[in-house]
């Protein structure tokens, strides 16, 4: 019942916010609002302003409120909370309820207490809101067992970010973050578009070519995609075809340097730990877990078995909702807001 105290997970993302409750995802939405400038109002959110970006008048404006894990735009993003919770909760409650979000590892102290002070907006300052990082959250939602002396390391591949951690005891042992993520991948394959054929393509079709043809190493069966683009010199409409080989060349740079971090993670975590990591392998997840091959292609670079868990989209919400019910176990390590 919506008048009843919920136990929320909220992965406030870049890409994409999901709200969980249990083993439930309730709400999935795009992290998309599009403004009103001349009446200063939100007019859509979610999907709804996704479908709407590079399509609409200077009137509008379509923006991400969260850049790289982190709030850029405030007031937007309590809008857009305060949106999805009522659809959750109901617009009448009597139980505020009790939520968890989460925030990529290594933010500042200023980027957390923004995170905390736009939940509290949205659900009223008597909330209860408590932030947990993401590797942390990952970890709990794959079911990796974090409570013990054994090490565990898991790769966030998210849309705003990267993330590396290596967890033991209810506690990160040794982290990094990298603030490119599906974004910047776009962004890479927009550029690759642009030098090689002359021709500008938009992030939305960037972010089509990465899932539809998109891949970290060679196919055995090459895919292609054929598209549109705006010639640089005519500004004319112009054909072109793109192949997943031409994508893997695309995005070689980037991931090489999400290696280069993970690298980094591991050389700062003590021997015994990364020997158990070598045991188990580093579980990946996140939205470019779904790229085609990168499994593969971090197994090699690393040296270490790596595989895609089973809800690679779903586990940093599902984390969130336990990381609630072991919170007196996790609380002495969470960064302080």
């Amino acid at each position: 019942m919506a008048m009843l105290s919920k136990e929320l997970g909220i992965d406030l993302g870049t890409m994409f916010t999901r709200i969980v409750e249990g083993d439930q995802v309730l709400i999935e939405e795009p992290t998309v609002v599009a403004i009103d400038f001349e009446e200063q109002k939100m007019v859509e959110i979610g999907q709804a302003a996704l479908n709407m970006m590079g399509r609409v008048s200077d009137v509008l404006e379509v923006e991400r409120p969260l850049n790289n894990g982190v709030v850029a735009f405030y007031e937007y993003t309590q809008v857009f909370l305060q949106e999805l919770l009522k659809r959750v909760t109901g617009p009448m409650r009597f139980f505020k309820p009790k939520v968890m979000v989460t925030h990529p590892y290594g933010i500042t102290s200023v980027e957390r207490r923004a995170v905390h002070e736009v939940v509290l907006e949205a659900l009223g300052r008597n909330s209860n809101a408590m932030l947990v990082p993401q590797p942390m959250a990952a970890a709990l939602g794959i079911d990796l067992p974090i409570g013990t002396p054994t090490g565990n390391m898991v790769v966030i591949l998210g849309g705003g970010c990267s993330q590396a951690a290596v967890l033991a005891m209810h506690d990160i042992v040794s982290a990094d973050t990298q603030r490119e993520g599906g974004l910047y991948l776009d962004n890479e394959i927009v550029n690759y578009v642009r030098r090689k054929y002359g021709l500008i393509i938009s992030m939305r079709t960037a972010e089509k070519i990465k899932i539809q043809i998109g891949a970290a190493v060679p196919q055995d069966q090459e895919l292609s995609m054929e598209l549109q683009g705006q010639d640089q010199v005519s500004g004319l409409p112009k054909p072109f075809t793109l192949t997943s080989s031409e994508i893997v060349e695309a995005l070689e740079g980037p991931l090489e340097r999400v290696f280069e971090m993970i690298r980094q993670v591991l050389e700062k975590t003590p021997p015994e730990l990364a020997s158990d990591i070598i045991d188990r392998g580093i579980a990946l997840c996140g939205g470019g877990s779904q790229l085609r091959g990168i499994d593969k292609l971090m197994t090699q670079k690393m040296g270490i078995p790596t595989y895609v868990v089973d809800n690679p989209i779903t586990c940093v919400a599902l984390g969130a909702v336990r990381a609630l019910e072991i919170y007196p176990l996790i609380e002495r390590n969470l960064p302080q807001y």
